[in-house]
């Protein structure tokens, strides 16, 4: 397996994702990632470490881990961009948007998550790959279609807020080539025009029986690139250790991004995935085993 790279958290900008409430100005998630962006350096010093990537994109979030000294841990940033879905501007602004950041750091920007939901019609999804593939293909190192699968309409879409987002709340579950039921929809078609050089981002959940199914599919698409997440508090569960070794293991012919993200209950400031942690030497270690377990 070649994974060759490791995220930081996922959209650390994002309340949904962290908790800015309880750390107003990063200042807990700029220490802790430059602690976890030095441990994995220790234990893989090959390996391409990225900040997490940021939703919305904001070149003043990336200098203020400048100035906190976080870019000095990480070898790579990334940005997330739904224009046609939840963003407040236009698809075409994207060689904009990357500009945005490349112009803040001497980093590579990577998309680590680009996506059009079928939410209204396919057609806007088909509309959108190929325009996005037109875009920014030539203008990132890595870039990740998020996603594979549409989000099973029984689960919750993980850290969102059904009540206050109303529709955009259910945009969440219709962002895959594939529907629920795993049949293709139109814009799968022109998937394989951009791949190797277009790659998936795909969250699995816990023991996820979508995991054989999408191996297969990826193979078929021709994907290379492929972006996941290795939850922290999965791997409290019992059974994590199995489950976590056969999804990476099954991973084994992509070249893999791991995302190390989510609080444990246990080790939060308050009893949230989206938290702060207690002691950021915790998460730092996570990080640190993950990659000596599979880096």
């Amino acid at each position: 397996m070649s994974v060759e790279a490791v995220m930081l958290w996922n959209e650390p900008n994002n309340m949904s994702h962290w908790d800015a409430q309880l750390d107003p100005d990063w200042a807990i998630y700029a220490k802790m990632t430059r602690m976890a962006g030095e441990a994995i350096r220790a234990e893989a010093p090959s390996i391409t470490r990225v900040l997490g990537g940021i939703s919305p994109i904001d070149p003043e979030f990336i200098q203020n881990m400048a100035r906190r000294g976080t870019l000095e841990a990480v070898d790579a940033v990334a940005i997330h961009g739904f224009p046609l879905d939840w963003n407040h501007w236009q698809l075409d602004e994207w060689p904009d948007k990357i500009a945005s950041v490349a112009n803040v750091t001497t980093h590579p920007v990577w998309v680590s998550e680009v996506g059009v939901s079928t939410f209204g019609a396919e057609e806007v999804q088909e509309f959108g790959l190929r325009r996005t593939a037109e875009l920014i293909l030539n203008k990132a190192p890595r870039v990740h279609w998020y996603s594979l699968y549409d989000l099973p309409r029984a689960w919750p879409a993980t850290t969102r807020h059904r009540e206050a987002e109303g529709s955009s709340y259910y945009r969440h579950f219709y962002m895959g080539l594939l529907r629920e039921d795993g049949t293709p929809k139109r814009a799968l078609r022109h998937f394989t025009d951009y791949t190797p050089a277009l790659g998936i981002c795909q969250w699995f959940h816990f023991e996820d029986h979508r995991l054989d199914d999408a191996v297969q599919w990826f193979r078929k698409l021709g994907v290379r690139k492929v972006r996941t997440g290795l939850s922290w508090a999965d791997s409290l569960r019992p059974g994590a250790e199995a489950w976590l070794d056969r999804l990476v293991r099954a991973l084994d012919p992509f070249d893999v991004t791991l995302t190390y993200c989510f609080t444990p209950d246990s080790c939060g400031v308050r009893a949230d995935h989206t938290s702060p942690p207690q002691r950021i030497e915790d998460y730092a270690e996570f990080c640190a085993r993950m990659t000596r377990r599979y880096a």
